[in-house]
């Protein structure tokens, strides 16, 4: 019988970076002889995590009151790991992995914050250029026998109001303005949707969106898991939903723009992606949508779109 391993996988947050971290640590859990998976997470985001597979145990912090700091530092405490992965690279990541008092804690070379990078016994430098990449190698290095691309992502549940027919989902808020896309440009792609298709475009945002031409949905994280689910296709940005909908397998389309597709680009091969050729990566948190997003028309996106609802269409029963 192989030995328990425990292993503290440290990944606070946000949406889209958890989910390009889920097959690392399916690699770990099953990989590991004996592993035993704890992963520290911002309570927000847990519902990411909902029963999966390769985590055995879930320590939400949260990181808006000290009480909730100190409740995860103790639970880290009161803990032996041998072993803690910082996919993070932050210095509060660093810090999360520290206070556990691993034997050994492995983390990047080059990591967002510099100082991150003090707190680890084992550096990599990666080769791959996507994030998923990344983390597998991070993975890795940890030794595990095998390596899966697996996202395990949980069933969601219903909440808000869904059409009763068949949509194309969109998510239209980013983690800032400048890789959004304009409104307008999405009362043009739900007219044309409706009027070649007889599709509706739904907008999902945690509060409601009024946009002419498209239809508002308004949830959670559960409930943007199962209208993802639900939907016959997805329009994104470079944000969380996308990746979701990128790790359950959906067609679509992505709308790119300061920020380069070839790192945080949709992982699997199944939504195609749309970026300027004269676009350049910046990742500036301007307070305006950027005008390499606005070089894609809501008629470039329909085209993209158009094979894969044509496809859709002709295999629909009679």
């Amino acid at each position: 019988m192989s030995k328990e391993r425990r292993i503290l996988v440290v990944r606070l947050g946000a949406m889209g970076d958890i989910i390009c971290a889920l097959p690392a640590v399916a690699t770990l859990k099953h990989g590991i002889p004996g592993a035993s998976i704890a992963w520290i997470i911002e309570r927000k985001w847990t519902p990411l995590l909902d029963g999966n597979p390769y985590v055995d145990r879930i320590i939400p912090v949260d990181r808006g009151s000290l009480h909730g700091i100190l409740s995860a530092w103790r639970e880290l405490r009161q803990n032996r790991f041998d072993l803690a992965v910082d996919f993070q690279g932050l210095i509060k990541s660093a810090l999360a992995a520290a206070s556990a008092r691993p034997e050994k804690i492995i983390g990047f070379a080059r990591t967002r914050e510099r100082a991150a990078a003090w707190f680890y016994s084992s550096r990599l430098n990666p080769r791959g250029a996507h994030e998923v990449d990344k983390n597998l190698e991070l993975a890795a290095a940890a030794g595990p026998t095998s390596i899966i691309r697996q996202f395990a992502i949980p069933a969601g549940h219903p909440e808000g109001s869904l059409p009763r027919e068949p949509f194309v989902l969109a998510s239209p808020l980013a983690g800032w303005r400048a890789k959004q896309w304009p409104m307008e440009s999405y009362t043009r792609l739900g007219k044309m949707l409706e009027r070649e298709f007889g599709l509706k475009l739904v907008l999902n945002a945690p509060h409601a969106l009024t946009v002419e031409g498209a239809v508002p949905h308004v949830s959670g994280l559960p409930g943007l898991i199962d209208a993802t689910r639900r939907a016959v296709a997805v329009v994104g940005l470079d944000s969380g939903p996308l990746h979701l909908a990128a790790a359950l397998g959906k067609p679509g389309v992505a709308i790119y723009g300061p920020s380069d597709p070839a790192r945080t680009g949709p992982y699997g091969g199944t939504i195609t992606v749309l970026r300027s050729p004269s676009a350049s990566t910046t990742y500036r948190r301007d307070a305006e949508i950027s005008a390499d997003m606005r070089a894609i028309s809501a008629e470039m996106v329909m085209d993209a779109l158009r094979p894969e609802l044509a496809a859709r269409k002709l295999g629909e029963p009679a």
